[in-house]
């Protein structure tokens, strides 16, 4: 029982370490309005971020299906842009999200970060749908080591919905 209870606390200890220990950020991103039957209405999440331009890509040479760390930078307290992409975590400098190359486009990269979905109580994720994107920003707590985890939906800059622990 104690070996099955330590498998099911894994994951939740991993998800609070990021959420205590990481920077949280603000992230533009344009959802779009699912529903799953098992678990309610949720947002799929297009972040900003997951197309990187060939302007911000680093010295390393990266190839789909590389495991990459994207430095990330906020201009005046708004959301995070993208600086440079590197395959080391010290080459991103002090703020980086990892993530998984997906394909090399003419324009630059497209990232996979494993954020991609944002549960909400049955009924909101209508609401969400109809709201103009510009007026929605991701909350992403980011760990030292690239981890990254949703913590909250904000409308207009205030939570809308939040998976905070605490």
């Amino acid at each position: 029982a104690l070996v099955q209870l330590a498998l099911i606390a894994i994951p939740l200890v991993d998800r609070l370490q990021v959420q205590m220990t990481g920077t949280v950020v603000q992230m533009e991103l344009i959802p779009v309005d699912p529903r799953d039957l098992l678990r309610g209405d949720y947002v799929v999440i297009n972040l900003a971020i997951t197309s990187v331009s060939k302007d911000v890509i680093g010295p390393d040479a990266v190839m789909p299906g590389d495991r990459v760390y994207v430095g990330l930078v906020s201009q005046g307290g708004g959301p995070v842009e993208p600086i440079v992409v590197s395959k080391t975590r010290e080459g991103a400098g002090p703020l980086a999200i990892a993530g998984t190359v997906l394909n090399d486009t003419r324009n630059g990269l497209r990232i996979d970060y494993g954020i991609d979905a944002f549960f909400l109580p049955e009924g909101e994720g209508k609401e969400i749908e109809r709201m103009d994107t510009k007026r929605l920003l991701l909350e992403v707590s980011v760990a030292g080591d690239g981890r990254s985890l949703p913590t909250a939906l904000l409308v207009d800059g205030k939570a809308f919905k939040s998976y905070s622990i605490f």
